[in-house]
């Protein structure tokens, strides 16, 4: 900043000034090489800095994409309840490439993702107790869709729970078949 003590001083690496900024980074939460990459730019680190910093950091395994993508699909998962189209999303926005995007969520088990919604659910059931059937479906479709999960399995997984909450086949909304 212009006109501190520090801009008396002779100007600072850029390296040094690149690892500062990631492990500060890095202390308060993972990060993705683009994120790191976009937190630099923003700083106005020169590119080679920027490059050799990240570079050295993945070698020694400070910024590791893949690690960073398995660990975010079984948080967030296991946390929030999002399915796969979810979390494939939030990681391809986090810089993470498509290649290890697909590796994370295919170790997503699918029986677990459909054990997920249905837990989110029944959850959410008690609250649609007493509104007309297609009333209760769009509410409970809407919640797992805004989590990411396919329309074919959301039907099936509320038309399970509607049924076994004592619903009669004959007042669900003839597009869950």
């Amino acid at each position: 900043m212009p006109g501190s003590p520090a801009s008396e001083g002779p100007d600072a690496d850029p390296e040094a000034v690149a690892r500062s900024i990631c492990l500060r980074l890095l202390t308060m939460a993972p990060r993705t090489r683009a994120q790191l990459a976009d937190a630099l730019r923003r700083r106005e680190v020169p590119q080679e800095a920027a490059d050799a910093v990240l570079a050295r950091f993945s070698e020694v395994g400070l910024i590791d994409d893949k690690a960073f993508a398995d660990a975010w699909v079984t948080s967030r998962h296991a946390g929030r309840g999002l399915a796969r189209r979810a979390l494939a999303a939030e990681l391809r926005r986090r810089g993470v490439d498509d290649d290890t995007v697909r590796d994370a969520v295919d170790r997503l088990d699918p029986e677990e993702e459909a054990e997920t919604a249905r837990r989110l659910v029944a959850r959410k059931l008690p609250s649609t107790r007493g509104l007309p059937g297609p009333v209760r479906t769009r509410r409970l479709a809407g919640m797992l869709a805004r989590k990411g999960y396919s329309p074919g399995l959301a039907f099936r997984i509320i038309r399970e729970a509607l049924e076994a909450d004592g619903l009669d086949s004959a007042d669900l909304p003839e597009d869950l078949d």
